[in-house]
């Protein structure tokens, strides 16, 4: 995957993130972890845009491992709000897969920066 790909689809998955926390249900428990939520989850599209103007490997590989840290933080709280019956698990599915799927990329991603695996 391309940085501009993996830019158009950390963007894609902002504005599912932004949608999904404007819908949550009104409530102490709703309000707190949407707040959470849509803090993480656009995290993971800035701070990609951020890498890719990155001035050094260095800075790359730190900025590349934000990214990972804030998708990993937006499954929790998506796995929150399905454990929880917030939302509906079914509801969810898609933005969990999608979740995953760019944590995934982003472990590739900064093994790959970092030279590999070391052993």
């Amino acid at each position: 995957m391309s940085r501009t790909d993996l830019r158009e689809r950390t963007k894609a998955f902002a504005l599912r993130t932004i949608k999904l926390a404007g819908a949550l249900p009104m409530g102490r428990a709703g309000d707190v972890i949407g707040k959470q939520l849509l803090k993480s989850g656009t995290s993971i599209g800035a701070n990609w845009r951020e890498a890719c103007r990155a001035s050094s490997k260095r800075h790359f590989v730190t900025t590349a491992e934000t990214c990972l840290r804030e998708a990993d933080e937006t499954l929790y709280w998506l796995e929150l709000l399905s454990e929880s019956n917030l939302v509906k698990a079914a509801r969810l599915a898609a933005i969990l897969d999608e979740c995953n799927q760019l944590v995934a990329i982003l472990v590739s991603t900064v093994k790959h920066a970092k030279g590999g695996p070391k052993g």
